[in-house]
């Protein structure tokens, strides 16, 4: 069966061939060829039903799936007629599929005639929307993946693409590999895994992204950088370049911190250059002035001419799956379906086309203004869709309290258990992947089927049908009578074309008369998609024709780079961002163990000389602190940092941590355009935490540790396993836990350390090994003892050590897709593999996904220095 990775916006095209039997990358689809990363690879460890939201409850009470509907349709119903149609909302996400958010968008915009629905995607592409729209008429990108083999010349803008896309990455890396001279130049605060390969890196202090474009815009027009032949399809041109008159080298050079050498070779190779393609993603969205960052990438490559062609244009990459799909259906509060806008006549238009009279009139509140209406009673009911905004938010505290607070919060969820769900009134328990049908369209606009094939757990079902099921109830049954998404499919495509006739970018009305033969068997192609496209189209406005009225495009003047955030209370500036081995919220990867191998716990990455100066090692916990609240985590040296900056990854959620919500730090402000939030920056302090003792804990059942400073959980193999820090007598505080004290205890103590396990009929049911520092313990070989107990003295005592009697330990695993610790890529090393190649040949290392090749690198250089 071919289907499509549910992660990120690549959109890579995978195979199964049986439930039981590893996926592998199907070589025919055009944005993978067959490569995965380490998260498609390991998508069959989430085919279980552990875990999973498998019937509906109301109140935490399990109910039928009648019941639950129709408790959802009258409670709406009643809420509507009491308080009006915007007393309601729907918060959906980039994960869901194309039926699905069409669907939703109808219900809401078409039918109770508000536009509150709004999506994560907010979080994520809302400030490129925004750009798009603003400078091309229409939210469309313009280039596609070919685009990486042909560029003479790379910009990757806030992104770490090594990890946040890593097989688009990949393909980069190979085109480089290929074609030596192609220059890659990234521009990032942080040096991170992006920089592996990179010619030159800018790390420019963090807001001031628009400085150095605009510069770049005035040292074109005075080094015969602009395209002449581009003059006649701009608009703006004149007030833009004043605008942009006071960036010289000096002015930017100020405001970025960085040395006018490096900004000149910059500009000098964008103008050199005929072919650049210019790459961002969240380190240019989430900020305040995130559509102004965006319209500045696209003004470089509209003065120049550097767009529409092969090998050249601005490529904006979409975090999620279906960011895009979302975005075409009109997921976003301040869109109506298929593209359009809230004019009089695309409001009349789309009425007509849906056979109704309630068609919201004006857009609706975004993903801020729409927990904040929660907040004061203005919104009375949510319907949250595959997302878990208590942690994805801004001022999480606030989202959650919000939430606690809201008359009827209904949740339609995979998980049995999130940050989200347990605020929820209604659960509904909906299809994971592998049980869903139908369609996503990736960064590049081409669209691909994701296919069911495997049975739906418990009760779980489609969104959209329970969605159309909720409208049916509300006394909307024609218009959702569909009984297969390859009729929702094939009626947004007749809308994408209604009434069009090339004045809108999305068309896929060659697609409408779409039969459910047909879809199932439909290849990944991209829009547009009609009668002068049938075959779809790989790149756009190469005939430099746009979707503003007047056909052409239009430059917008800088904005001015973020302020300082940091002040004396909060000296440090956070950046959050993601890791390579894990996804959003960790609902689907935190729970495959082979996930977890490569960063197990929540860290804060410091700058050596910072942590020196708070008294922080490498090793440490500590909390982090901003206005809003606090976050615990570990620390790890990162030479990468700017001094006075660190970095603290996204994914970490209550189900696995004490306190390690990230965005609970973060302040909700945002593009006032996009209403994008500013998740990028906030400033805050350390604090580093003084336990008396740490250490690691394993239990067959998940818990949440109480009295503890810090607590992270991990799960391996058969087991869950924590790590821990507590002030408290450490065997006491074991004692307290619930079962526990039944157990056949096996103790050793020598000084300061602890080592206890906990027997129940020959079989290991805890495992736990403290001391005053976090004790070196054999994981895996622990980790193996819950599912094969040891059966001599010798080896139970080999256990309650925490390693076994002969062997060597692994370490952190660098090498997820095969298992491959540092410990054992140290020691191939030494014995003189002195390559990634040659650590490939011998340990496997690096040649599946290649996402760990930029650590390989690293760890060779330093032994290098080393001896």
């Amino acid at each position: 069966m071919k289907t499509t990775c549910p992660y990120c916006g690549v959109g890579c095209g995978v195979e199964v061939n049986a439930l039981d039997a590893p996926v592998s990358g199907d070589r025919q689809h055009p944005a993978n060829l067959g490569r995965l990363c380490v998260k498609g690879s390991t998508l069959g460890d989430t085919l279980t039903h552990e875990g999973r939201l498998l019937w509906p409850q109301i109140n935490g009470q399990r109910v039928s799936m009648d019941a639950a509907l129709d408790h959802v349709a009258s409670e709406f119903r009643r809420i509507i007629d009491r308080h009006g149609p915007q007393a309601v909302a729907f918060y959906g996400s980039g994960q869901l599929l194309t039926e699905d958010y069409y669907t939703a968008n109808k219900l809401m915009k078409g039918f109770i005639g508000a536009a509150n629905i709004d999506t994560n995607s907010r979080l994520c592409m809302a400030s490129a929307v925004i750009g798009y729209k603003r400078a091309f008429g229409a939210d469309a990108v313009p280039c596609c993946y070919d685009d990486f083999e042909q560029a003479d010349l790379v910009v990757l803008v806030g992104s770490n693409a090594a990890w946040a896309h890593p097989v688009a990455w990949q393909r980069l890396v190979q085109a480089k590999a290929n074609r030596p001279e192609m220059q890659l130049i990234v521009i990032d605060p942080r040096r991170t895994a992006s920089c592996d390969i990179a010619d030159l890196h800018l790390a420019l202090q963090p807001g001031s992204d628009s400085a150095l474009f605009a510069g770049l815009l005035n040292w074109l027009v005075h080094h015969d950088g602009v395209d002449a032949s581009m003059l006649p399809h701009l608009t703006n041109v004149e007030s833009t370049l004043a605008a942009c008159e006071a960036w010289d080298v000096v002015a930017v050079a100020q405001a970025c911190q960085l040395n006018e050498r490096d900004i000149l070779a910059f500009w000098q190779q964008f103008n050199a250059q005929s072919r650049v393609l210019t790459l961002w993603c969240m380190g240019i969205n989430q900020s305040q002035t995130g559509s102004d960052n965006n319209n500045a990438i696209l003004n470089a490559h509209l003065l120049t001419g550097k767009i529409g062609r092969a090998g050249c244009g601005p490529f904006s990459l979409t975090g999620q799956p279906n960011a895009m799909g979302g975005r075409e259906v009109g997921g976003l509060a301040n869109q109506l379906a298929a593209h359009m806008g809230f004019s009089a006549q695309e409001v009349d238009r789309l009425a007509r086309f849906w056979g109704s009279e309630r068609i919201a009139r004006q857009p609706g509140l975004t993903a801020l203004n729409l927990f904040n209406a929660i907040e004061r009673g203005d919104v009375k009911a949510v319907w949250i869709m595959g997302t878990n905004p208590a942690v994805s938010m801004p001022e999480g505290n606030r989202v959650a309290q919000a939430l606690a607070n809201c008359e009827l919060v209904v949740v339609s969820e995979v998980s049995a258990q999130s940050d989200t769900a347990r605020f929820a009134d209604v659960l509904l328990p909906a299809q994971a992947w592998g049980e869903k049908n139908g369609t996503v369209t990736n960064s590049e606009r081409r669209i691909s089927r994701q296919r069911s094939f495997s049975a739906p757990a418990g009760e779980a079902k489609a969104d959209w049908w329970l969605l159309a099921q909720v409208a049916q109830r509300l006394g909307f049954a024609a218009a959702f009578a569909w009984q297969h998404p390859s009729e929702i499919f094939a009626e947004h495509a007749a809308l994408s074309g209604f009434e069009n006739q090339g004045t809108r970018a999305f068309d896929i009305s060659a697609l409408a008369p779409i039969t459910r033969e047909q879809y199932d068997q439909l290849e990944p192609v991209q829009w547009p998609i009609n009668g002068n496209a049938p075959s779809g189209t790989a790149r756009l406005f190469a005939e430099r024709h746009f979707f503003h009225a007047d056909g052409k495009a239009r430059l917008l003047p800088p904005a001015m780079p973020v302020k300082n955030l940091t002040n004396q209370h909060y000296p440090l500036l956070m950046n959050t961002g993601r890791i390579r081995d894990q996804w959003h919220t960790m609902t689907r990867t935190g729970n495959v163990p082979r996930l977890m191998q490569h960063f197990d716990e929540p860290f804060v990455a410091l700058h050596p000389l910072d942590a020196a100066a708070h008294g922080l090692s490498h090793g440490d916990v500590t909390r982090v602190q901003s206005a809003l609240g606090w976050w615990s985590g570990r620390v790890t040296i990162d030479n990468g940092l700017r001094r006075g900056q660190l970095f603290v990854p996204m994914h970490w959620t209550r189900q696995f941590s004490g306190q390690a919500n990230v965005d609970g730090l973060v302040a909700a402000s945002c593009c006032p355009d996009s209403g994008q939030p500013a998740l990028k920056q906030t400033a805050v302090r350390l604090q580093p935490l003084r336990p008396q003792w740490q250490g690691w804990l394993w239990l067959p059942h998940i818990i949440t540790p109480p009295q503890l400073l810090y607590w992270s959980r991990a799960p391996q193999s058969a087991v869950q396993r924590y790590v821990l820090a507590g002030c408290t007598n450490a065997g006491e505080w074991l004692m307290q836990l619930p079962g526990l004290s039944q157990l056949q205890w096996q103790q050793a103590q020598a000084g300061q350390q602890l080592h206890m396990l906990g027997w129940r009929e020959g079989e290991l049911a805890c495992a736990f090994y403290v001391a005053p520092w976090l004790p070196e313990i054999d994981h895996q070989f622990v980790a193996q003892a819950f599912s094969h107990a040891p059966d001599s003295p010798q080896q139970r005592h080999a256990l309650l050590g925490g390693r076994p009697a002969q062997g060597t330990r692994q370490g952190r695993t660098l090498c997820s897709c095969f298992g491959v610790g540092e410990v054992a890529i140290r020691q191939a090393i030494a014995q003189g593999c002195d390559s990634p190649a040659a650590l490939g040949a011998a340990l496997k290392c690096g040649t599946n996904c290649g996402s760990c090749l930029p650590e390989l690198k690293q760890l060779i250089s330093s032994l290098r220095v080393a001896q």
